[in-house]
């Protein structure tokens, strides 16, 4: 028994150590999506202001793959020492686990939520033909066409389809998803016709609203976005809406609450730096950051929103 006793306190003892030492080498943040999408890009715009904090140089590695859960399932699996961080958005922690039948790791237990570091706002376009000028009258537009119109998504359980599923579920309407392998090829059908419909990046729509093409007729967050000033929310007309994928940062359970909280700590202080925040906005992205409790209860939130939103839908990524 004092041999146990001793083990726990020599353990106890050496992890107090490491985070008081923390960092003292390279940190890896792993981001579980292609390199020049959204996501990588704001993690690489908060990485290395970051490294110049914690005085230890942050290398961004991409591992795309299974809906992000290769990455994470890579953060999941890694020591519980702060030099593995996993740079995600909804679909590890909020989303797979009830789009997916089985995942590598757990979820609840094996991730633990640092900060929040962003939300990226989408918009509510149809095809410039459509008859619809407000949220209102779109909804009124797919009632009047029953199983007619439809709605673009950059795939099955992308935050597009969740994010069109659940307006559809709030507006009690009959709008038929169409999945693409990605934005680049939904972006095509919806400026010929071929979909009415899709709620996706402002970022990505917004050189289509401007010449033209595409119609904007509400944001996905609860407030107007600098970058399209004159759209209002789609909660002014569809109360309660709020579809706008959030960027945070998680690392591996059993991390020394020491370390998450210097983490926590210095991601906060580089999201209020003029230099970040007027990066972040310029490109569409609404920086936020948060303690860890809030984002753990985001986590919670968003889960049980999405749950919902899938089990109604019917969606399957195996």
């Amino acid at each position: 028994m004092k041999k146990i006793v001793s083990s726990v306190l020599l353990a106890a003892s050496a992890f107090a150590a490491a985070a008081q030492d923390y960092p003292n080498h390279a940190i890896r943040l792993v981001v579980p999506f292609t390199p020049g999408g959204g996501a990588d890009l704001v993690a690489r715009a908060v990485a290395a202001p970051l490294a110049k904090r914690l005085g230890q140089p942050i290398v961004v590695d991409n591992k795309p793959g299974g809906g992000a859960t290769l990455g994470a399932d890579i953060v999941a699996k890694a020591p519980a020492d702060g030099y593995t961080l996993l740079y995600t958005t909804p679909g590890p922690q909020m989303a797979n686990p009830f789009l997916m039948s089985r995942l590598p790791y757990d979820p609840e237990k094996d991730l633990v939520p640092v900060s929040e570091v962003a939300v990226v706002p989408n918009v509510l376009v149809v095809n410039k033909d459509v008859p619809a000028r407000t949220v209102q009258e779109f909804i009124a537009y797919v009632k009047a066409h029953p199983g007619k119109a439809s709605f673009a998504s950059a795939g099955v359980g992308a935050s597009s389809h969740l994010a069109g599923e659940l307006f559809k579920q709030m507006a009690g309407i009959d709008l038929l998803h169409v999945p693409y392998r990605g934005t680049s090829l939904a972006l095509t059908d919806l400026q010929s016709g071929q979909v009415q419909a899709a709620i996706d990046s402002i970022v990505v729509y917004k050189p289509y609203i401007d010449a033209g093409t595409l119609r904007p007729l509400g944001v996905a967050t609860a407030q107007r976005s600098a970058l399209l000033p004159s759209v209002p929310p789609i909660a002014e007309q569809l109360k309660g809406y709020e579809a706008a994928p959030v960027n945070y940062i998680s690392v591996p359970a059993h991390t020394p609450q020491a370390i998450v909280d210097r983490l926590n700590r210095e991601i906060n202080a580089v999201l209020q730096t003029p230099e970040v925040r007027d990066q972040l906005i310029a490109s569409g992205v609404l920086p936020q950051g948060s303690t860890q409790a809030q984002m753990q209860a985001l986590v919670r939130s968003e889960a049980a929103k999405w749950k919902k939103v899938i089990e109604v839908s019917g969606a399957k990524l195996d």
